[in-house]
């Protein structure tokens, strides 16, 4: 009786047979047993068609009877790597081809399922054949390798390390990871039951640490509602505080004075503090600030209108002092900044300052009561608008530092 083989090229001898041979074709035989149990090949894959793994009976050296295959060659287009049908191995097969090609690892003949490395992969899969049947299957399975694009399902990473950016499903950043030297504080994410919001946490080991959102450029933040409302998030920082002249009242001493002056029957009347050309004449008011104040200097914006057509400049000061609980309100205030605007020349027409210089308020602190005095110094030769300047009102810009007043 003549010997056979198994798929793998492995002589099985009958009885009786290759006397004074037997010892050779034996040690052949542990060697394609080495090979398919740990040995390592290289396999270069054609770029004209299919590469067909083959054995040769009784022979060593075949790359199919190899547990571990390195695919080579510069390939053009999409190749297979096929095994003969009844073929049953555990193989490690790495893509090393280049050309971004993909490179498919199936039964030569059937409709069972392959593995495929799609263009550019070229990390290391663990791959079985079952060879049974006349539709065999390839199957990956599934080892996470150190490079190449895997998906991960059901996986649970603990005390995973990322890289610096998170990627999505089309390779596109969808987020950027920085690392700071010493860290010691982070970001919690967590779920809630039903009836609770999840919540983003600052965590870590310092007390008090806050969440800094960041926007590039003018850029806003913003949230939306479950309405769909979308609007941007109020961020403490500017903010201003409208002073009518009603809210303001002429100083005992040069005083400007209070009054309504109307323009036409049923349309606005204007409540309005005259400031007299040629003589310096003031007019007070003053605020609580809220808590999130900073405590810092401030802006201001005069709304006014001619007294008459007159279009020389006219000139606006304001100066400020805070006053806290036990503190003498007999105190003087602080330097004044001045503000030059040129009268366009039209009774009864809105005129509004540019933005003044930044003033600041003498003893300010937080929850104090501030005073304020308004001034026209139309004694200073350099106001040459010839009439009164009727104020309307002031606008009053302050840096707010705290998320809210509590």
């Amino acid at each position: 009786m003549a010997s056979t083989y198994t798929p793998l090229g492995v002589e099985k001898m009958a009885t009786g047979e290759n006397a004074g041979t037997w010892g050779t074709k034996t040690n052949t035989n542990l060697e394609i047993i080495e090979q398919f149990a740990g040995g390592y090949t290289t396999q270069a894959v054609s770029d004209s068609g299919d590469t067909d793994l083959s054995v040769t009976d009784g022979g060593t050296g075949a790359t199919l009877a190899h547990r571990v295959i390195d695919l080579t060659g510069a390939l053009t287009g999409a190749r297979n790597v096929t095994i003969p049908i009844d073929v049953q191995q555990l193989y490690a097969v790495k893509n090393s081809t280049t050309g971004s090609q993909n490179v498919t690892f199936k039964y030569v003949t059937g409709t069972g399922s392959s593995v495929t490395f799609t263009g550019g992969d070229t990390s290391t899969k663990l791959l079985y054949g079952t060879g049974s049947g006349s539709n065999p299957n390839i199957v990956d399975l599934g080892m996470v390798n150190l490079t190449g694009t895997q998906t991960l399902t059901n996986k649970t990473l603990t005390s995973p390390k990322v890289g610096t950016s998170i990627l999505d499903t089309n390779g596109n950043q969808l987020a950027l990871l920085t690392a700071t030297s010493s860290a010691v504080n982070e970001v919690t994410l967590a779920n809630a039951a039903t009836g609770n919001n999840p919540t983003l946490t600052a965590s870590g080991d310092d007390t008090n640490i806050g969440i800094a959102l960041k926007t590039k450029g003018t850029g806003v933040i913003q949230a939306e509602d479950a309405g769909g409302t979308v609007s941007a998030v109020k961020i403490a920082g500017k903010e201003t505080m409208w002073i009518p002249a009603t809210a303001m009242y002429g100083a005992t001493t040069n005083g400007a004075e209070a009054a309504q002056a109307e323009t036409t029957a049923t349309r606005p009347d204007m409540k309005v503090l005259d400031f007299d050309a040629g003589t310096a004449e003031y007019a007070q008011f003053s605020v609580g600030f809220p808590k999130s104040w900073n405590a810092g200097t401030v802006t201001y914006q005069v709304y006014w209108t001619p007294g008459s057509t007159n279009t020389g400049d006219c000139i606006f000061g304001l100066q400020g002092v805070s006053c806290g609980d036990s503190d003498t309100i007999d105190v003087a205030y602080g330097t004044a900044v001045e503000v030059t605007d040129a009268g366009i020349g039209t009774v009864e027409d809105q005129q509004i300052t540019s933005e003044s210089g930044a003033v600041t308020i003498s003893n300010a602190g937080d929850g104090e009561q501030t005073y304020f005095q308004l001034y026209r110094d139309a004694a200073d030769g350099s106001d040459t608008f010839s009439a009164d300047a009727r104020v309307l009102g002031l606008r009053l810009f302050f840096t707010t530092d705290l998320a809210n007043d509590a």
